[in-house]
């Protein structure tokens, strides 16, 4: 049997909510690879939540400090899983940087699941915060994913929401990387 292919990075792309952290600690363990967030390195580095950055300056400002901060992380040596925020590949070219770095895994789950999943915690997201129910989350969700779309189903990897287990995702992985 063939040795697995050496994981450099690894990106992790989806919707809030679709495991993106769970997952990619999950599989940093399984590859003995460090785990970052994102959205933690954003909010170490500003020194405040994303739900404040928001709140203060904006998406705009969150957008470029994102994007800023995503180039930065890449530009350090290393071997890394990296789970990025939901909105992260579709600003400033972001993307684009993700797949030049490594493979990119779109974590591909549906709006109903989605909220299911972030019911509890939705007044911790900027970007869903003050939805009066589970039906206006589900359709902000579905708006949103259908405006992201594009942007996540460019990955070369996707799983979709039972698939995303570790052992799945290693095995895609292992294809994909033995015909890199």
């Amino acid at each position: 049997m063939m040795p697995e292919p050496e994981l450099q990075r690894l990106y992790l792309i989806g919707m809030p909510g679709a495991g993106k952290t769970t997952l990619g600690r999950g599989l940093a363990v399984a590859y003995e690879l460090p785990f970052l967030d994102l959205d933690e390195e954003i909010v170490r580095r500003e020194g405040r939540s994303v739900a404040d950055i928001f709140a203060a300056e904006g998406e705009d400002y969150f957008r470029e400090r994102e994007a800023a901060i995503l180039r930065e992380v890449q530009q350090q040596p290393g071997r890394f899983v990296l789970a990025t925020g939901g909105g992260t590949p579709c600003f400033h070219h972001n993307l684009e940087a993700l797949l030049a770095d490594g493979p990119v895994l779109y974590l591909d789950v549906p709006a109903p699941e989605l909220a299911a999943r972030i019911l509890a915690a939705a007044v911790q997201r900027p970007l869903l915060a003050g939805l009066p129910d589970r039906e206006a989350l589900i359709s902000r969700l579905d708006e949103t994913l259908r405006h992201r779309t594009r942007f996540y189903d460019r990955a070369p990897l996707r799983c979709s929401a039972a698939a995303c287990t570790v052992e799945n995702v290693r095995r895609l992985l292992g294809r994909y990387l033995s015909l890199a």
